[in-house]
């Protein structure tokens, strides 16, 4: 252990030094045989991927910060190619459950780190193939919260999706982004949903995924036909979104919404206007 820091320092000519954007960090893509551990306050990753032993070094950020124009999101400091690391730990991790776990341990500051594996990336209006991204985070406190309704829109005609993303009470979202919905900076979020059992076939399929809302960290989505793509209705619906800053991946996932009912959907329709977003107003 005392010898990691020398190690640490006569490695660092040869290494890599990758300035993360700031989102809880893609380490790399279809990596197997993962490992995690605490090693003087950093998190070394060491892991398999394209046929080779990888090694990577995660520190200088924790949790999130609230939008904030000109200033940027918390982000990690990388490095790769420091060959395998002697010593460190990963205490029990007694944290809030995860999707989409690989390991997570409590560091011994108090501190959470995690790595989660999510195919983020597939095509949307049923895809089902794409990598896994394995994501690094470390945290302190409450996770991110995703909270999300379904009912119907036109009548019961479609059904519904709408909702919030928040952090610390305060919404995520950015200020900046693509006509196609990327995020342009260090703040934006995208939230991807799948469904379960539908028109694209059998099993869990990508339906789309869309920016939260500035500044209210909403969003909404109708499972209407999309151009020459059918409704997406599934027997159920996950959505899965990347934490602010430095915080885990979270996902909620829930049952379809069924028969129409005129008065509950009246009800969420209220709910819906009461975040004030003008891009969410359902009738």
């Amino acid at each position: 252990m005392k010898a990691a820091p020398a190690i640490l320092a006569a490695v660092t000519a040869a290494l890599t030094l990758v300035p993360a954007a700031g989102a809880s960090f893609l380490v790399d893509r279809d990596a197997s045989a993962v490992t995690l551990r605490i090693l003087d306050g950093k998190a070394v990753v060491d892991y398999s991927s394209r046929g080779e032993a990888r090694h990577a070094v995660l520190w200088g950020a924790i949790d999130a910060r609230r939008p904030t124009p000109g200033t940027a999101q918390v982000a990690f400091q990388v490095r790769y190619g420091v060959g395998r690391l002697p010593g460190g730990t990963c205490l029990p991790y007694d944290g809030p459950p995860l999707p989409l776990l690989v390991s997570a341990c409590r560091a011994p500051d108090g501190s959470y780190w995690a790595l989660q594996s999510w195919q983020r990336l597939l095509p949307n209006y049923g895809g089902t193939q794409a990598p896994y991204e394995l994501q690094a985070s470390h945290w302190t406190g409450r996770l991110p919260v995703l909270q999300v309704w379904l009912d119907w829109s036109y009548g019961g005609e479609f059904q519904h999706l709408f909702g919030r993303f928040t952090y610390e009470d305060s919404p995520v979202y950015g200020f900046h982004a693509t006509r196609q919905g990327n995020p342009l900076d260090s703040y934006g979020r995208n939230v991807y949903v799948d469904t379960l059992d539908s028109r694209y076939g059998a099993g869990w399929r990508r339906e789309n995924g869309f920016l939260t809302h500035d500044p209210w960290g909403t969003f909404c989505y109708g499972f209407y036909p999309h151009g020459s793509h059918p409704s997406g209705v599934g027997r159920s619906y996950r959505i899965t979104v990347l934490g602010p800053g430095v915080t885990p991946i979270v996902r909620w996932e829930g049952s379809a919404p069924g028969g129409y009912s005129r008065q509950l959907d009246h009800r969420l329709n209220e709910t819906e206007r009461s975040f004030g977003d003008p891009q969410c107003r359902q009738g």
